[in-house]
Parts: structure tokens; sequence; C-alpha cells
């Protein structure tokens, strides 16, 4: 991956989360936050989530997040569980919302959706302001990627889950998001 985006520790994400508590659009910016960390979505599928992809039909928070084809790149739609502390963000800004059944999770400040190109610009901003070298808008993500790739096999999946919640169409892809760990690395050759 041409100049990787850093993987942030979890001691730092939490770090952002608080950073983000005591601003003005706290809820907002928590859930762009989240959806990056905890459901590895992509600026353009931040920016273009709508309520109809994380509600049920007969109302409340889904259990998962319905990433649609035309917010997706290359139109790869797909499905990603909810993390619980995402499901919470979402559920309190549905309600604050009206409970709306259709229109964007995250408003602009026309009242539209942001732009991916927004969404970026905010993550750039977000990671100067904590001091955060080496991260973009795509660390979340790759964060996301990481951490899944190092705890699947303790629920017995494999990469190709972890494929499958990134939207790649090959594993060489998502490979290529996933930073090693030597020390995991040392640990491994000892039990061999």
């Amino acid at each position: 991956m041409r100049g990787s985006a850093k993987v942030v520790a979890a001691k730092d994400l939490q770090h952002l989360l608080s950073h983000v508590s005591a601003r003005r659009h706290n809820q907002r910016d928590a859930i762009m936050i989240l959806l990056s960390y905890k459901a590895g979505l992509r600026a353009c599928e931040i920016a273009g989530l709508d309520w109809a992809m994380v509600t049920k039909p007969s109302g409340g928070i889904a259990d998962s997040i319905a990433v649609a084809g035309h917010i997706a790149k290359n139109g790869r739609a797909r499905r990603i569980p909810l993390h619980p502390q995402l499901a919470a963000a979402l559920r309190s800004a549905w309600k604050a919302a009206g409970k709306p059944r259709h229109g964007p999770v995250l408003v602009s400040q026309k009242g539209g959706h942001l732009t991916p190109g927004s969404v970026v610009n905010w993550f750039t901003a977000l990671y100067a302001k904590v001091g955060l070298t080496g991260c973009s808008s795509h660390s979340g993500r790759r964060t996301f990627i990481t951490n899944s790739a190092r705890l699947v096999a303790k629920v017995g999946g494999s990469l190709r889950d972890v494929q499958e919640l990134a939207g790649h169409s090959a594993l060489t892809t998502t490979e290529r998001y996933i930073e090693g760990d030597r020390e995991a690395q040392r640990k491994l050759v000892r039990l061999l």
C-alpha cells in the first residue's frame, strides 16, 4: 500500500474519542471515529452513510451496517456487524435526530451528506490537533483490518472473513493493510 496509514494504538483511539467529547459536534465526531476504527469504513462510505443502512425496517438500529454499493469503492456492497460502542453511539444519534428512516447519518453544515473530501480533511485536522503523526483518514480502516486479522483465529474465522469485512475483491489487497507484530512473531516461532 503506497504511503501506508499508521495503525493506531488503543490508547490513542481513546485519546481521539476523549478529545472530541468536548467539541460542539461531539456526537457526530465520535461516530465518525467509530465508523473508521470499529467498522473499517472508507472516507467515501462514512460520508455517504444513510440511516437506511443502519436501521431496521421496523425501526431501531440494526445489528449490522449494510454498506450500499453506491457508496462503496468499486460498488462492493457488504454487511459489517455493529460493534457495541458504535451501536450505542448510533442509537443515541438516531433518537436525537427524531428516529429517521433515511437521510445522512453524519450531517454537513448545509444539512446534507458530508463529502468524502471533507471527511479526509476532518481526520487530517483531528490527527494534527492531537499530535498523532503518520495518520490519515485511512488509519482507522487500517487499524480495523490489522486488529481483525490478529483476532480472527480466536473466533474460528479466517483472513477471508477479514477480506469480506473490508470489502476487498482480493485477499492480497487485505494483506497489504495488515501490519506485522514482531513480538507476536517471536512468540509464534518459540511455539514451533
